[in-house]
């Protein structure tokens, strides 16, 4: 009899206990990576009223702040400069066990979005493998320093509190599903600047910039119809809203360093649309982040048969829309991926190659945001043209110390006045630094493009291999 009544009594302590424990978001959670040298925010839930108490092991100290009367509460907390020792949080509120959380390291956090080629994982899609995805895998516990949390799909119409989504460490049975271009962003950052990185990878798949947007900006656009939201007889990924109700609101109170960001593909035949919206979305995410015009740089859609048209252009207006985008937004940064692509990929929405994808989005952020000289992190563009005769000369920025290759040049065309365009040859004048294009078919040419077809990869690049991004010269008079 007891026996009986003790037992009963300390299952009533240990649930008591268990009901009482503070409640944490995922993203609060063992292994997690924390912003380097800065008040970083803390939230959850715990008893109404209550004194919630924080200690990390790296200080002596401790913060408190008190739970609402709905048990919700926020603080900040001040963390050290990067480390790769693991350090111990315990938060608590009086009232039961404290929360313990093991192996958190201090460093630089990176928040990555966007559409499938953001989310595809090191595992790859159904047909659509990864470079190097097996060796990749195999390496990643050689660099544990690296972590990712995965917010899962859960769409919403309203914003949420919580989305589900953990710190895992980069052990193969994990790291198989982390995103192929935010760890390869990580490794890159990781390499340079010797610190832990932390990747929160919120990402889904076929969605378009709209449904990265609240409500509220959301019902200022005319073309936008908000029914649709949650309405199952609509494709879901294409739905307004839900991914920022769902997935992005619960994220943004965590404390992070910048975003990276690929999408765009779903926003194809929008291209009149697109820089401004996306323009938006960067001031309304660093709004709602309140860490002051936090670094966006993000990657130019891929060349592929959008449409079903290899030829087609409207993929190429989109593009151009996304390089015009960097005008409108401050602190951000495009990188071009029209060389990355192999020419059977043509079908192929998600190319393989994501290992460069990473980094030249990590030549960004080495650059502009950690200030590190001599890593180039800008393809050369469009400038200006000249035409003398039969051939026209075209002019670029970040192309100073020139081009490779001299000749055998791929992905120009010209045009006469009918407008109609035909593949040229080009090659580099050394002596000017200008690209010589000339065609057989255009004797008195008007007009010059590169790479401007929904697949049409080129090859001429500056000295540090970046890329000539893909133009029209006759872009004004189109519009």
């Amino acid at each position: 009899m007891m026996n009986r009544h003790f037992l009963a009594i300390s299952l009533f302590f240990v649930a008591s206990a268990m009901q009482a424990e503070v409640k944490l978001p995922d993203l609060i959670s063992d292994n997690m990576v924390l912003q380097q040298a800065t008040d970083v925010c803390l939230w959850g839930e715990a008893k109404p009223g209550s004194t919630v108490t924080i200690q990390a092991s790296w200080s002596n100290g401790s913060w408190t702040t008190l739970a609402g009367s709905d048990g919700r509460w926020q603080t900040s907390i001040t963390t050290p400069s990067a480390s790769f020792s693991p350090y111990t949080l315990i938060i608590g509120d009086g009232d039961g066990e404290p929360r313990t959380l093991h192996n958190v390291l201090v460093g630089e956090v990176w928040f990555c979005s966007g559409q499938s080629n953001m989310e595809m994982p090191l595992n790859g899609f159904w047909n659509c493998p990864i470079d190097d995805a097996n060796n990749t895998i195999a390496d990643a516990p050689n660099h544990p320093a690296i972590r990712m949390a995965t917010i899962a799909r859960k769409g919403a119409l309203v914003p949420q509190e919580y989305a589900e989504g953990s710190w895992k460490l980069p052990v193969p049975e994990n790291a198989q599903w982390f995103s192929a271009t935010g760890y390869h962003y990580a490794l890159a950052l990781q390499r340079t600047l010797q610190v832990p990185v932390g990747i929160i990878n919120c990402s889904w798949g076929g969605s378009r910039v709209e449904g990265w947007l609240p409500k509220g900006i959301l019902q200022t656009y005319e073309d936008e119809d908000l029914s649709k939201a949650g309405d199952k007889n609509y494709t879901e990924m294409l739905q307004p809203m839900i991914m920022y109700n769902g997935l992005l609101y619960p994220c943004h109170k965590y404390t992070i360093r910048g975003f990276a960001w690929y999408q765009g593909c779903s926003n194809v035949g929008h291209a009149d649309t697109y820089a401004s919206r996306l323009a938006t979305m960067v001031a309304h995410w660093r709004e709602l982040w309140g860490e002051g015009e936090l670094p966006f740089y993000y990657v130019e859609i891929a060349p592929y048969a959008y449409d079903g048209k290899a030829d087609g252009i409207n993929g190429a207006l989109l593009r151009e829309a996304q390089f015009d985008a960097q005008a409108l937004i401050p602190n951000s940064a495009m990188v071009c991926t029209n060389d990355l692509v192999k020419p059977y990929e043509a079908p192929q929405i998600h190319p393989a190659n994501k290992r460069q994808v990473g980094e030249r989005l990590a030549y960004q952020a080495l650059s502009k945001t950690y200030g590190y000289k001599g890593i180039v992190a800008d393809s050369p563009y469009y400038k200006g043209m000249e035409i003398k005769g039969d051939t026209v000369e075209v002019e670029f920025a970040n192309a100073r110390e020139g081009f490779s290759p001299w000749i055998d040049i791929c992905g120009f065309e010209l045009a006469g006045s009918d407008g109609q365009f035909y593949p040229a040859e080009a090659w580099l004048d050394s002596g000017t630094m200008r690209i010589q294009v000339r065609s057989a078919k255009v004797a008195s040419p008007v007009a010059v493009r590169y790479g401007f077809r929904n697949f049409l990869p080129g090859n001429l690049k500056n000295h540090r291999n970046l890329p000539v991004i893909p133009f029209r010269s006759d872009k004004e008079k189109n519009r």
